[in-house]
């Protein structure tokens, strides 16, 4: 078990926590999540010695291993395979003494660590690590290159898999999709999903959330609430809670001002002066609830394009790539107004070749892209954060782009990203990566495009601007190309959906579950290629693919059925009992004599529909098991 106890941290100026308590158990899954800033890295660094709270304590179980993702990779020449290996210390220090023993020619001493390898399954621990780096996306060539040879968030990847090596009884995950695609997203959940140890995660996706943890902590107003369940739970719990503050508090101030009311008309009447003085007193004595708030700081919108032609982008048999290097061939399609269109597809397929395509950052190899009249693209790439002047505060880049625009309207605006009072004239230089990334967007939205292209636009924001961002493309009237790993996003914000897959574009026929299934079978067919196996027929492998996607759809129908009924049986049975727990209602015989019957009834149900909703489960996880083989 963890314990926090009446925990207290500041760092500068600002105080993260107060005297915040929480209790975790070994094996729980917990995400936590809370705006930017307020605690979360703060914390996992606590768990790590490298930060010293002020007061209180952190108590964790002794010998614990604890793993977490390295913020820096050494630019070391040693091979990736052999980088990701190192996040097995056990491992690597029985290595090292068996090159002693080796060495020293003592063969008791080699035959003991012999032993000790096998225990640690160390002879399946290069076959482990290749797989954690075939789920992250390296090819089985990179495997062997040099990791200083890799770009910045490669390396990240490569921090993640020594991580995820490491034999951990606990394992810290700080933001760990921030640095992939949707492909190794989804074989992270897998992963996660079969980890045996404590997970404690911070992210800001939604859809990641619900799928890896069993519970979250929300860092909110430095204290650290635990709720029960995944994210959409805690949304829930978090609206009905807030609903009760506020319930008390329009209540409360209800009874302050009749108090109010009471002492400034009988204060000075000398019948009633001790019952004002009572009154008073017991103003003074009421601790006061706060007013809840659960409002975004982040209100944004797009505003409407000054233009809206028919047909923005037309591609024409364009061959797509770098010099001789073509990615994509004869590719096809026109962009109309209105479109919104989410491109899915394997790392390296070609998708951020494609955006740079429309952008106009690249032209075709071969082929024809016109442009519709008055086109107003609207770019937005993790580049650009780069790309942003670091002396230069918010205020000034938006004025270069719009001199004209008046300091009143130029900071209602930045308001709305978050960046309020003296935030908005402060040089960017020391702003976070969520910050940039806000300004990033807050300097598209200002130019008013009527095409948006969207490159992993969520990467270091956090929950509340993701939410604000996905509420302003829904109202955005122009068209959208999407590339994003948050699924929340894409399934919230298009309605058609783009393959980019062995060189080609194309229309993808389902969703995102049906992508999931897609993928699965792709990196099936791939792995079969590598091991020589015959090809796979592909027109009896359609045909099962479409019977297992009908299978899942009339599991899936029918797992939200059982969930609806038993949250249904599950108010009633709670309504049954808070009945029967009143001793008041037992003067009534016959109404107690029914409400009990019904208790039976409502608990068999109950039992019943549970039974029924374990076995949907286990089936739609055998289908899943069954694609994966």
């Amino acid at each position: 078990m963890i314990y926090i106890t009446n925990l207290s941290l500041q760092r500068g100026t600002k105080v993260l926590f107060a005297n915040a308590n929480l209790t975790l158990y070994a094996h729980q899954k917990v995400g936590f999540i809370g705006a930017n800033g307020s605690g979360k890295s703060s914390l996992f660094a606590l768990f790590r010695n490298e930060l010293h709270l002020d007061q209180g304590s952190l108590d964790l179980p002794q010998k614990l291993v604890i793993a977490h993702v390295a913020q820096e990779t050494p630019p070391v020449s040693m091979s990736a395979l052999e980088y990701v290996l190192d996040g097995d210390r056990e491992l690597r220090s029985i290595e090292a003494e068996l090159l002693q023993a080796q060495a020293a020619d003592d063969g008791m001493w080699e035959a003991r660590l012999h032993a000790e390898f096998d225990a640690i399954d160390g002879y399946t621990a290069r076959a482990r690590a290749a797989q954690l780096l075939d789920g992250l996306s390296f090819a089985p060539h990179e495997q062997e290159k040099a990791v200083n040879t890799f770009s910045g968030g490669w390396r990240m990847r490569l921090n993640l898999a020594q991580a995820l090596m490491c034999r951990s009884d606990l394992l810290l995950l700080d933001e760990p999709t921030n640095h992939l695609d949707l492909d190794a997203v989804l074989w992270l959940e897998q992963w996660l999903s079969r980890y045996q140890g404590t997970l404690l995660l911070i992210s800001h996706d939604r859809d990641f959330l619900d799928t890896v943890i069993d519970s979250i902590v929300h860092v909110y107003d430095k204290q650290l609430t635990f709720y029960s369940g995944n994210y959409e739970a805690f949304e829930r719990q978090r609206a009905a809670n807030l609903a009760l503050q506020q319930s008390a508090y329009d209540r409360q101030q209800r009874e302050i001002a009749h108090i109010h009311s009471f002492v400034e008309r009988f204060r000075y009447k000398a019948s009633k002066a001790k019952q004002a003085q009572s009154r008073i007193k017991a103003l003074e004595r009421m601790e006061l609830i706060a007013a809840a708030h659960a409002d975004s700081p982040f209100q944004f919108a797009f505003p409407e394009p000054v233009s809206t032609p028919t047909c923005l982008l037309d591609l024409d048999k364009c061959d797509i790539g770098y010099g001789e290097n073509v990615i994509l061939k004869q590719v096809s399609f026109s962009i109309g107004s209105g479109a919104r269109i989410g491109l899915l597809g394997a790392n390296g397929a070609g998708k951020s070749t494609l955006i740079k395509l429309l952008s106009g950052q690249l032209q075709p190899l071969t082929g024809k892209l016109s442009e519709g009249k008055d086109l107003r693209i609207g770019y937005f790439a993790q580049h650009q954060l780069e790309q942003l002047r670091p002396d230069d505060s918010a205020f000034k880049h938006v004025q270069t782009l719009d001199p004209l625009a008046t300091e009143q309207a130029v900071r209602n605006f930045l308001g709305g990203f978050g960046f309020v009072g003296d935030k908005a004239l402060e040089p960017i230089a020391p702003f976070s990566g969520g910050e940039k990334a806000r300004l990033a967007l807050a300097l598209l939205v200002w130019q008013r495009p009527n095409l948006l292209l969207l490159d992993e636009p969520t990467n270091h924001l956090d929950l509340d601007m993701r939410d604000a961002l996905s509420m302003a493309l829904q109202d955005y009237v122009g068209a959208m190309v999407l590339v994003s790993h948050d699924r929340h996003l894409v399934r919230s914000t298009t309605d058609q959906l783009w393959l980019v897959a062995q060189g080609v574009v194309k229309a993808f026929e389902g969703d995102l579950d049906d992508y999931r299934q897609w993928l699965l079978n792709y990196r099936a067919e791939q792995r079969s290629e590598q091991r020589g196996e015959p090809p796979v027929n592909k027109q009896l492998k359609k045909q099962q693919d479409a019977q297992q996607r009908e299978q899942r759809k009339v599991l899936q129908n029918r797992l939200k059925q059982l969930e609806k009924e038993l949250e249904k049986l599950g108010i009633e049975k709670k309504s049954l009992e808070t009945f029967l727990a009143n001793p008041d209602n037992y003067h009534d015989q016959h109404k107690l004599h029914n409400t009990m019957q019904r208790q039976t009834e409502v608990t068999t149900h109950l039992a019943h529909v549970e039974e029924t909703w374990l076995e949907v489960t286990e089936a739609l996880e055998h289908l899943s098991s069954a694609a994966c083989s």
